[in-house]
């Protein structure tokens, strides 16, 4: 058995040497990504050249997920003041607890939080982006 690895999904397994038409159809599209690389980084390249692999790719980030999540950070920070979530005592508990309840509302069937009129969801994401940024805050500070 040989296993390849595109590096993004499965890896493919080719068994006691039988290539299926779905192995050799990944293994095209592996082929056809890296030529498009490679003649993308040449130098005899006529169109624009953009050396960006390996970068975030912020623009997988669903836009109206971000749009109804910034609504809530909108609210929070007319209602409170701009980044008051930093401040909150103990916020990895609390934020964990409020992603819950806007959670379970939404599980029991409410969309929208009843205060701000934004999909019980996207508040869960904000206290969700709060607790891992508090996180990751600390995780920097003790490098």
């Amino acid at each position: 058995m040989v296993t390849l690895n595109k590096g993004k999904g499965k890896p493919i397994q080719i068994v006691e040497n039988k290539i299926t038409k779905s192995t050799i159809e990944e293994l095209q599209d592996i082929w056809s990504t890296q030529n498009e690389l490679t003649n993308s980084q040449s130098i005899t390249c006529t169109s624009g050249r953009k050396f960006d692999g390996g970068k975030l790719q912020y623009g997988l980030v669903p836009p109206l997920a971000l749009r109804e999540t910034v609504k809530v950070l909108t609210f929070g920070a007319e209602k409170y003041e701009p980044d008051n979530w930093r401040r909150v005592p103990d916020g990895p508990r609390r934020y964990f607890d409020a992603a819950q309840r806007h959670i379970w509302a939404y599980k029991e069937g409410e969309m929208y939080d009843q205060e701000t009129g934004v999909n019980h969801i996207a508040h869960a994401i904000c206290c969700l982006m709060f607790m891992l940024d508090l996180d990751e805050g600390k995780y920097n500070e003790t490098k």
